[in-house]
């Protein structure tokens, strides 16, 4: 029964709004298995992707900004201490070259980081202007450069495995003629594009739950159809304005666990339902905790884990490949937020074991298949 009830509501062209419905108002504990695989189909595992070179070291200067770069590194390893991966569980992914850049940024841009200035002004860390630029290249630069590559392979093997997180990414303030926001390089629409141009997607949804609106995604991927954003972000904070995405819920100051959680179950089906896409990109950030200094929401973190829970286990469920990126965040408990939820996700679904030599394929073999 619970198998013809998941087929069913894979198929939009006949239950349409009524399964959005179903599914929204259905708790997560009624499902039993959150894969709702009923028994032999193959389960999803969650790929890690992770690099030492994120993080961005300026002997002590990068504690100035508001981002603890280092959270990377703390989930790491405290992942690993929890005896759920172990190191050689996390692909390291290569940077991005210019190539893969230049399919959302202009020449313009890419000139203008060689200016350490300009660099200080899209990080909002003025220290960095002060920099040499080889300093700025190297110790900021290709971190991002790397953890934007980590998305892309991180969405590579979602593709194989159904599953994965990077450990970085979700630079969703970057826009294609300038940095912004702590963003430099558009990491999300890139992936988008490199996987469309080579043939493994055709539509993607963006599901941006970082308080902030991914401002700088929409107008990376302008009148794209094949490419869907839905974001719920605080109303009355950075980006103001507000760009127009696809679906965009504001939440009002002191939006606690419930009442986000009711939002998120009414809108996601919806957003699947109109996107009908082939892969997901969860920008998962965390600074909706309540007593985050750049923003005004309540939840905590058990209303985090179940946020992303709910995202995950119905893209599961859909047989949608979903890639989780970390985003924001900057409170002090940020990271240790993050890795419970990525906890409740390795002890829900395992972990993906690496192919022999590490890395992904060059065209992975999509888990779920074709979808119609």
């Amino acid at each position: 029964m619970v198998e013809s009830v998941f087929h069913l509501l894979g198929r939009w062209d006949i239950l349409g709004p009524v399964s959005a419905a179903l599914l929204a108002a259905t708790p997560l504990a009624a499902w039993g298995d959150p894969a709702g695989t009923g028994g032999d189909a193959p389960k999803p595992r969650l790929a890690l992707v992770y690099a030492k070179g994120y993080e961005i070291r300026l002997g002590g200067l990068e504690k100035l900004h508001a981002f603890d770069i280092h959270k990377y590194s703390k989930i790491h390893d405290r992942l690993v201490e929890d005896g759920l991966a172990g190191k050689r569980d996390f692909r390291v992914p290569k940077p991005l070259d210019e190539a893969q850049i230049r399919l959302v940024h202009s020449p313009a841009f890419l000139r203008s980081l060689k200016d350490p200035a300009t660099v200080a002004a899209y990080l909002e860390a003025p220290v960095v202007r002060f920099l040499p630029a080889a300093v700025v290249e190297k110790s900021i630069l290709r971190p991002f450069r790397l953890a934007s590559g980590g998305t892309v392979l991180a969405s590579r093997l979602a593709l194989e495995h159904g599953l994965a997180v990077n450990l970085g990414g979700g630079y969703h303030h970057a826009k294609p003629d300038k940095g912004e926001g702590f963003c430099i390089y558009a990491d999300m629409p890139i992936a988008i594009r490199i996987l469309q141009g080579e043939g493994l997607i055709r539509r993607a949804l963006v599901v941006d739950l970082d308080v902030h609106q991914g401002n700088g995604t929409i107008v990376c991927l302008p009148g794209d159809e094949a490419v869907f954003t839905f974001s719920m972000h605080e109303s009355n904070i950075y980006p103001i304005p507000k760009e127009r995405g696809d679906l965009d819920v504001e939440l009002a100051p002191g939006t606690g666990d419930e009442p986000y959680l009711k939002l998120l179950q009414k809108h996601l089906p919806d957003a699947i339902r109109r996107s009908r896409p082939d892969l997901v990109f969860f920008q998962a950030g965390c600074d909706p905790l309540k007593g985050d200094p750049l923003a005004s929401l309540a939840m905590t973190t058990d209303g985090i884990v179940r946020r992303d829970a709910y995202v995950i286990d119905t893209c599961v469920r859909q047989r949608i490949p979903v890639v989780m990126l970390l985003g924001g965040g900057y409170s002090e408990n940020a990271w240790s937020t993050q890795h419970a939820s990525i906890r409740r996700t390795l002890k829900t679904y395992g972990v993906a074991q690496p192919a022999q030599g590490g890395g992904g394929p060059a065209k992975p073999a999509k888990f779920f298949g074709k979808r119609q």
